[in-house]
C-alpha cells in the first residue's frame, strides 16, 4: 500500500481531530461531478469544493456527509472569479462526528434538532433543505410527459408447459 493511501486510512481511524487555522466543517449537499461537490457551512451559505483525487478509490462521500474543509483562499478565489472556493482536506467518519458533536466546534446548525423544532425555526436548517429535495423528487417522479415504456423485443420468451396444458385442456373440452 502506498503512503498516501495508509495516511488517509490512519487519519480515518483517529479520533481526535482538531481544527487548524482555515479550516471549518461543512456538510456535503450534492454531487457535481468532475471531483467537484456543493457544501454548506455552518452559516448556511453554499459553496463549491474541490475533493481531490488523492480521496480517489479509497474513501467516498455522498450527499449528508461531513467533511473538513480548507477555506484559507476563499475571499482570494471569489474575487478572481473561480466558482470552487475551497479544498476538502478530510473526510468525517462517525466516530469522529459523534466526538465532534459534543464539542463547541461542532456548528450549531447541524446539530440534530427535532423536527417540530426545525419547522418552526426559519433559518433554513438543513434538515428542511433534504426534506424539500425529497419532497420534490416524490413529486416529480411521475411520468414528467415522457412516453411508456416499450417492451424489450430481444429477448426470446421461455418456453411455458402451464399455457400448452391450458390450452391442451381447454381444446378438448370443446
Amino acid at each position: 500500500m502506498k503512503g498516501g493511501r495508509k495516511n488517509l486510512k490512519r487519519a480515518a481511524k483517529d479520533q481526535n481531530l482538531i481544527l487548524q487555522n482555515g479550516q471549518s466543517i461543512m456538510q456535503v449537499l450534492s454531487l457535481r461531478g468532475s471531483n467537484l461537490i456543493e457544501v454548506m457551512d455552518g452559516r448556511g451559505e453554499k459553496s463549491l469544493a474541490l475533493f481531490p483525487a488523492k480521496f480517489h478509490k479509497s474513501i467516498w462521500i455522498k450527499r449528508g456527509n461531513f467533511v473538513v474543509v480548507d477555506e484559507s483562499g476563499k475571499e482570494k478565489a471569489l474575487e478572481s472569479g473561480s466558482k470552487v472556493a475551497c479544498i476538502v482536506s478530510q473526510v468525517l467518519f462517525y466516530e469522529q462526528i459523534r466526538s465532534l458533536q459534543k464539542s463547541p466546534e461542532w456548528p450549531e446548525i447541524f446539530k440534530p434538532t427535532n423536527l417540530d423544532d426545525s419547522i418552526e425555526n426559519d433559518g433554513g436548517t438543513t434538515s428542511e433543505y433534504l426534506q424539500q429535495e425529497v419532497k420534490d423528487e416524490f413529486e416529480s417522479s411521475d411520468d414528467d410527459g415522457l412516453p411508456p415504456l416499450e417492451a424489450n423485443l430481444n429477448r426470446i420468451k421461455p418456453f411455458e408447459l402451464q399455457s400448452d396444458r391450458e390450452s391442451d385442456s381447454g381444446s378438448d373440452t370443446d
